[in-house]
């Protein structure tokens, strides 16, 4: 469980950086600032997210089915907050009309506030080594 969790997480944050690139140097171009700045916003949380799978990855104070719900949560709601807000922010761009998906953004963080919730719980209520 650890090597996939290290290899998503290093996954998700080598996108991160890819599309993080592609928004500073080529989307200004294609959308206005606003959508830029959406664009953003959604690389921003899922580089932040890439560095808590590569912790809990490397973490071994966690049992793995514990360790296995944090990552399915945090995963899940990387995957329906950021690439959300990516097809949001190139609405203009398609003639298709993402904002029907735009309910997606909002649950996708939730999943990833109760991954960090399950994650502090687990941490509160582990008993201290002696």
């Amino acid at each position: 469980m650890n090597r996939t969790i290290l290899l998503i997480g290093t996954v998700i944050g080598m996108l991160a950086i890819v599309l993080g690139a592609f928004g500073a140097h080529g989307l200004e171009k294609l959308v206005d600032m606003e959508a830029v700045d959406t664009f953003e916003t959604g690389v921003r949380y899922q580089m932040y997210h890439a560095f808590f799978l590569l912790f809990l990855g490397m973490w071994g104070g966690m049992e793995a089915k514990t360790k296995r719900t944090v990552f399915i949560l945090v995963l899940t709601g990387v995957v329906l907050f950021s690439f959300s807000i990516y097809l949001l922010a190139l609405n203009s761009l398609t003639s298709f009309d993402f904002k029907i998906i735009g309910f997606l953004t909002p649950i996708g963080g939730v999943f990833m506030i109760l991954g960090w919730i399950f994650l502090g719980y687990h941490i509160l209520t582990q008993k201290e080594p002696n």
